[in-house]
């Protein structure tokens, strides 16, 4: 079918916001949160992260698909997105690399999208009245019931997601005989996270999001990782027991996003649902340690309470995000744990802030000798 062929298709927002587009992807009807994204290029890392599970995502850069997919660029097994919203919308792709059109990517993962939307309106629709559910239908499905369906989807503030995207057995990943051995805690682990870790000589076990402190202590592991995931972190309570329990024992702790929120719940601290959220891999940092500042690659709705942090007296604020101010890394000062809300595995994304998993490695080796 022809791009100009392509059949009509209806973005309905919680609001009662509508918009009209045309019809990519997957035909049917889907539905989440919708959020935005400001990267320019990456969109295949994008939609396979698991962070984004559940989210109806907005790709502010004009077009998009115009480079096609290559397979090998995944972040994760499957295409996590809910439903893609987008300006242009391209069947033809240009890139030698690439494998396979973005359409039959979608329609292979029954991914439904709506193209030829003026994403710049709706994106400062949503900045304004922020973050809400979504529905896109391209089936000829009227906007009345778009509407009542839309009245059954779950918000995402106090939503649990990490078990629909963690690996349900634990994995190994990267070379045996490496003198690190280091457990991933899968909230929805991306791939570059594991790889980053693995070429810097860790041997991983990745285990599931529910797994007890006493099975993964048993592998008699160096460090302890806590990855990216979706959701609202205070929906994982058991978790954050396990993760107290980590911390206690003192064992070297990473956080990245979701687990950089758990980690704070294990502290002691609080998290908030943002207005709109933290998407794309532009976002400025500042590292106050080193006075230094950093591009780097963000994903997250909710974020760590910046004044409960401040007023802890474990806790130091290592980072700050330069447009808004808010906490984006912190320590413990009485524990060998840290975290960042932002991805230092940067895929897609600069790598400003790949030095993080050298700090992991290095409290890792430091710990080793003592």
């Amino acid at each position: 079918m022809k791009y100009s062929e392509k059949s009509k298709a209806i973005l309905v927002l919680e609001d009662g916001t509508v918009y009209e587009g045309k019809a990519i992807g997957y035909t049917g009807i889907t539905s989440g949160e919708i959020a935005f994204n400001t990267g320019m290029t990456g969109y295949q890392e994008i939609f396979t992260d698991p962070s984004y599970y559940g989210q109806m995502l907005v790709m502010t850069t004009p077009h998009i698909g115009n480079y096609g997919v290559n397979e090998v660029e995944v972040e994760s097994d499957q295409v996590n997105i809910s439903g893609l919203i987008c300006n242009k919308f391209s069947d033809i792709y240009s890139r030698e690399a690439a494998t396979v059109s973005l359409q039959h990517y979608f329609e292979r993962n029954k991914l439904v999208g709506i193209s030829d939307i003026d994403t710049r309106s709706l994106v400062r629709h949503i900045r304004q009245t922020g973050a809400m559910n979504s529905i896109i239908s391209n089936d000829g499905t009227s906007v009345e019931d778009l509407k009542k369906r839309l009245q059954t989807v779950p918000s995402m503030d106090g939503l649990e997601l990490a078990s629909k995207v963690s690996c349900t057995d634990p994995y190994f990943f990267g070379d045996e005989s490496s003198k690190i051995k280091v457990i991933v805690m899968d909230f929805g682990v991306k791939t570059n996270i594991l790889k980053c870790l693995s070429e810097l000589g860790c041997y991983l076990k990745v285990v599931p999001y529910n797994t007890t402190y006493e099975e993964m202590i048993n592998w008699n592991p160096d460090g302890f990782m806590l990855s990216n995931g979706p959701g609202d972190p205070s929906a994982l309570s058991k978790v954050k027991t396990v993760v107290e329990t980590i911390i206690e024992n003192n064992h070297p702790t990473f956080g990245i996003c979701l687990g950089h929120q758990i980690m704070a719940l294990a502290s002691g601290l609080t998290t908030v649902k943002m207005h709109n959220g933290h998407r794309g891999i532009n976002h400025p940092v500042k590292n106050l340690e080193s006075g230094k500042g950093e591009i780097t690659s963000q994903n997250h709705g909710f974020v760590v309470n910046k004044e409960a942090a401040e007023n802890a007296e474990n806790i130091e604020i290592t980072h700050v995000h330069l447009n808004d101010g808010t906490l984006a890394g912190m320590k413990r000062t009485d524990k060998n744990a840290f975290s960042v809300q932002y991805h230092p595995e940067a895929s897609a994304g600069p790598h400003d802030s790949r030095y993080l998993f050298d700090e992991f490695v290095t409290r890792i080796i430091a710990n080793k000798q003592k």
